[in-house]
């Protein structure tokens, strides 16, 4: 493999940079790419740094582009005399392609190495970022960021809040390589603490599913849950679950309604016992009109021992899902995942007061979500309870 040398330090080369681009989308560790390319772990870290963990681009010239040759018959024709629709059908080319071509020198002073040579400065990548050259547009997706918002949302956003204004438009696949790629120049590193996973760089991973096992006495599956649940046309039901802090000494309730997605949270600053986890669901659930009191499903861990005794409380059936099955709540694991970054696993949930819970709790209610039609579930919320009053 050829390498590219200064002095005693090695660069990697671009079969390199390749390489560990193809073994990191693989899912491979830093020190299994180190051993195959050759290099130390810090060399992957800094490389990865750089690119933000985009793979890049390989440039190919597409066949649909003039090749050098085409504009060198095409040179032919023009110093024949030849018609440019002749000549587009000689090289089976649209005549307009070839109008194009000839328009950016004129016929006199068509040359075929210097428009192939301009063409390819105009395809250079990277041009300037959407972001970097438009402040209107990246003061809103900045805006979007700081209250937490995923790229994607913030995308969706601008369609609805400028419908007529194109220059507002940005993909989110755009603010995250311009998040990503500091060489682009329009945000902030920082900001990308912003994001879900808080992470500089994109990377694959894998996730590895939790499993709440417990024996909980006069369990009622999910597999009796009433058939309205499930297609969520119906308000009323909730999913819960425990968000867990350091050691598993601490931890913050988690209530999602199906429909809307709204989220409220669980102040557990004594343990979480299933006599405290059973007083505090109590506490928040008999606040909801009985409207919206239906059913909770829940994992099956222990906390919810005194479901019976919360059932009886409120009216209100629970369910559990079934074994290492937590795809079967999930909205509201999408929530914890979410959460997450507000209360990370290794901190001490129990020193967060019920106003902080709150004030955290707004925020993923007040985000647009793609499965309500970009609304945020407060406004979905809202027009529930509306309709019941």
């Amino acid at each position: 493999m050829e390498r590219e040398w200064t002095g005693n330090a090695r660069r990697l080369s671009h079969a390199d940079r390749s390489k560990i681009e193809d073994l990191i989308q693989g899912g491979a560790t830093f020190a299994a790419v180190a051993a195959a390319v050759g290099c130390s772990t810090k060399s992957i870290q800094r490389y990865l740094a750089t690119t933000g963990g985009i793979r890049r681009r390989v440039r190919e010239r597409s066949r649909l582009r003039l090749s050098l040759s085409d504009r060198e018959e095409l040179s032919r024709g023009l110093v024949a005399g030849d018609s440019l629709r002749a000549i587009a059908a000689r090289l089976r080319r649209a005549p307009s392609t070839i109008s194009r071509e000839v328009a950016w020198s004129g016929r006199d002073g068509y040359r075929a190495w210097r428009a192939d040579n301009a063409a390819r400065e105009r395809s250079r990548r990277p041009k300037p970022a959407k972001l970097a050259v438009n402040s209107r547009l990246c003061r809103e997706v900045v805006r979007g960021l700081r209250l937490r918002w995923s790229p994607q949302q913030i995308a969706a956003r601008l369609v609805i809040k400028y419908p007529g204004d194109l220059d507002m438009r940005v993909s989110h696949e755009t603010i995250y390589r311009t998040l990503f790629v500091q060489s682009r120049g329009a945000l902030r590193r920082e900001l990308a603490t912003c994001l879900r996973t808080g992470r500089a760089q994109r990377r694959p991973h894998l996730r590895a599913e939790r499993s709440n096992a417990g024996r909980i006495r006069n369990m009622i599956l999910i597999s009796e849950r009433p058939a309205e649940v499930e297609d969520r046309a119906v308000p009323g039901h909730w999913e819960g679950d425990l968000i867990i802090g350091k050691g598993g000494r601490s931890a913050i309730g988690t209530l999602v309604e199906r429909v809307s997605r709204y989220v409220i949270l669980l102040r557990l600053a004594h343990g979480r016992t299933a006599e405290q986890v059973c007083a505090a669901l109590t506490r928040q659930v008999s606040k909801l009109p009985a409207e919206l009191r239906r059913t909770l499903t829940w994992d099956r861990g222990h906390e919810m021992a005194d479901h019976v005794r919360f059932s009886i409380a409120t009216d209100m059936q629970v369910f559990f899902c079934d074994p290492h099955s937590p795809w079967q709540r999930g909205s509201n694991e999408n929530t914890n995942g979410l959460l997450r970054q507000y209360f990370p696993s290794n901190t001490d949930l129990s020193e967060h007061s019920a106003a902080h819970l709150n004030a955290v709790a707004r925020e993923p209610k007040n985000r647009p979500r793609q499965t309500l039609n970009w609304m945020t579930p407060s406004e979905v919320f809202g027009r529930i309870v509306a309709s019941i009053d």
